[in-house]
Order: C-alpha cells, then sequence, then structure tokens
C-alpha cells in the first residue's frame, strides 16, 4: 500500500490550494485519512483528520479556513485550503490507518510529503 500525494504549489497570501492522497494497493478498508505538516526547523503537526464514521477534527490553526474530505470509492482524502497564510508554509503529509490483507488490524501509512509554500 502507498499514499501518493498530489497538489503542491506556491502561492500568494489569501490564495487557495487543494491537496490530494490517494491509497494505492490491496485495501481492505480505511478508516482514519488526514493531513499533517512540517515547517521548516519545526516537528510535524496535526492539521486535520477525518475517519470513515463521525466528523472531521481540525487543528485551532486552520479552523474556518481549510476543510478536508474523502472519496470513500477513491480511497482518496483532500484539503481544501483557503485564506493561505505564510505560516502555512510546510510540508504537508498525507496519514491514513489501512488495513490490508496482512494488516487486518490496522496500519498507519505516511506519504511522502508536499511541499506547500505560501507568500506574502
Amino acid at each position: 500500500v502507498q499514499l501518493q500525494a498530489f497538489g503542491r504549489g506556491l502561492v500568494q497570501t489569501r490564495q487557495c490550494l487543494k491537496l490530494t492522497c490517494a491509497a494505492s494497493g490491496t485495501v481492505i478498508s480505511i478508516n482514519v485519512m488526514g493531513w499533517y505538516r512540517q515547517a521548516p526547523g519545526k516537528p510535524r503537526e496535526f492539521v486535520a483528520t477525518m475517519p470513515s464514521e463521525g466528523i472531521a477534527t481540525y487543528a485551532d490553526s486552520v479552523k474556518g479556513r481549510f476543510t478536508i474530505s474523502r472519496d470513500y470509492a477513491k480511497n482518496t482524502v483532500y484539503l481544501q485550503m483557503n485564506s493561505l497564510k505564510p505560516e502555512d508554509t510546510g510540508v504537508y503529509y498525507c496519514n491514513a490507518d489501512i488495513k490490508t490483507p496482512s494488516y487486518r488490524g490496522g496500519r498507519h501509512y505516511w506519504g511522502k510529503g508536499t511541499q506547500v509554500t505560501v507568500s506574502s
């Protein structure tokens, strides 16, 4: 199983960008899918997650600006980012808790990350 993210970009303050992450391989089911980010010189931090059932959760810093959504049929998670700020700059990683034939109890997978740069 692999997670592949798309949508890297360089945008200006207050512009928008949409990230996509798709899981490929033999997937039985996916529980939680989400996004994390890492700014230069800082630890990786939580951005948003969306369980297979339930509501999405957001970091306070992105509430009201970012929206996470999923296409369950395509094993894909999206992150719509509006009103971007320079402090949103970083490498964005997608994460998913995936059940496979080898890991029927589920295992967390990470994508390789995609760069988002917001200029002021």
